[in-house]
């Protein structure tokens, strides 16, 4: 895969146990091999809070498409690191996110799981505090005092407070969270202020990514069919485990009939950029390698029978088809716990057409995810035992050293062992 977004450092290393750490390194053994991260990043709670801070508050998260936000009043519910959001489209059309706190005493605004009926008929929802859909009809009213609040987040109404002295209505707008939008995806940054600083924006974090998935329909495609998935896994282990295909031959035997040249040498010499060829007449991820739906028009000759794989760190994982593109947002719940939302997106006329729906890709989707799942909860498992350090990347892994790189150079160097290991 093709990884973007480097952040920058953020926070000193560790103060304590570090004569011991640096032993625990330097017994590790010595070879050809680079070591992965060490396993207190995939383990240690205090350094999932510290990622949290510097990878999901301080940069772009994938939160939802703009499609689920089609008219003035839809909003989208999410969090983000333990923070509850409101994302909505306001009367003037543009997409805000704020969070779900009254400024008065710090109620949510919104208490109960939001209505679906505005939600598309092809698009399951999950569950309410990820990625939950509503529609408010102008305004949002805290249920506690009946505090009110306008859709770009100014305070309409405060009752009975209107003609108190040095009262400023303009001073008690809803908190904000920055948003940007791109290829029909909402992006969140809770940090508003890094969000307007030079070098912020979402579109330097996507760096090449946008103009190598250029020709893609992307704003234009539409949520088949939603899937929420729950790992237990670090989310790092299943970013490293989609940016390698190393693993490919003995875990995707599917997939590997499709695109043989994920198991040829290990997955080695893989050309992201041009795409991934498919077996001699297959052009798309289903268990034939071939759909009733047309392919995307404005391909090029390789990307019409070639697979594309992106990612955007810390939360997308991106893989496009020549007539779908699947989605993934992943949302950390815990060191060892990851929710993924999956998306199968498609060109709206499809959903029209008998025989042309999303049911072929979502069964081989299906089997291929659920195999990563269980692998990376394997993975998991095998960290947490008080013998494993760390691990070793092959040199078809090169890809995942970027999540190594990342992670350092994003938040600093991760503690040496786990809990299961002090």
């Amino acid at each position: 895969m093709t990884v973007t977004n480097r952040g920058s450092a953020a926070g000193p290393a560790r103060g304590d146990d570090l004569a011991e750490d640096a032993a625990l390194e330097a017994a590790m053994p010595k070879g050809p091999l680079d070591p992965t991260l060490p396993a207190g990043a995939y383990l240690d709670p205090n350094w999932h809070a510290r990622e949290m801070e510097a990878c999901f508050r301080r940069g772009w998260v994938l939160a939802c498409r703009e499609e689920e936000l089609a008219a003035p009043g839809q909003f989208v519910r999410t969090t983000i690191d333990g923070d509850d959001l409101l994302i909505v489209r306001g009367a003037d059309d543009q997409v805000r996110a704020f969070h779900n706190v009254c400024r008065h005493r710090g109620s949510r605004l919104i208490i109960d799981e939001p209505s679906r009926t505005d939600a598309p008929a092809c698009a399951p929802l999950a569950p309410a505090e990820h990625g939950a859909s509503g529609k408010t009809k102008s305004v949002f009213r805290c249920p506690y005092h009946s505090w009110t609040y306008e859709l770009d987040g100014s305070l309409r109404t405060a009752p009975f407070l209107q003609e108190l002295p040095g009262f400023e209505k303009s001073d008690l707008g809803l908190y904000t969270a920055a948003t940007a939008t791109w290829g029909g995806f909402v992006f969140i940054k809770l940090d508003t202020e890094s969000a307007a600083a030079p070098g912020g924006s979402l579109m330097e974090a996507l760096g090449p990514i946008s103009e190598r998935v250029v020709r893609y329909p992307l704003s234009d495609l539409r949520i088949a069919h939603r899937t929420v998935y729950d790992v237990a896994a670090n989310w790092k282990v299943i970013l490293e485990n989609y940016n390698e295909c190393y693993h490919c031959g003995p875990v995707h035997p599917e997939l590997c009939r499709v695109v043989p040249a994920f198991r040829e040498a290990g997955g080695a010499g893989l050309d992201w950029e041009a795409g991934i060829p498919h077996r001699e007449g297959a052009w798309t991820y289903t268990m034939s390698g071939t759909s009733e739906r047309d392919r995307f028009a404005g391909l090029n000759e390789e990307e019409l029978v070639r697979h594309k794989g992106e990612v955007l760190y810390p939360n997308m994982m991106l893989s496009l088809s020549a007539d779908h593109a699947a989605v993934f947002a992943l949302v950390p719940l815990a060191p060892d716990r990851t929710k993924i939302i999956f998306d199968l997106l498609l060109d709206p006329k499809e959903l029209d057409r008998p025989g042309h729906g999303p049911e072929d890709a979502l069964e081989f989707w299906d089997v291929v995810n659920r195999q990563d799942w269980r692998i990376c909860e394997a993975v998991q498992q095998g960290m947490s035992s008080s013998v494993f350090k760390a691990g070793y990347y092959a040199p078809m892994e090169d890809y995942s050293l970027d999540m190594r790189r990342y992670i350092r150079e994003t938040v600093g160097e991760p503690p040496m062992r786990g809990p299961a290991q002090r």
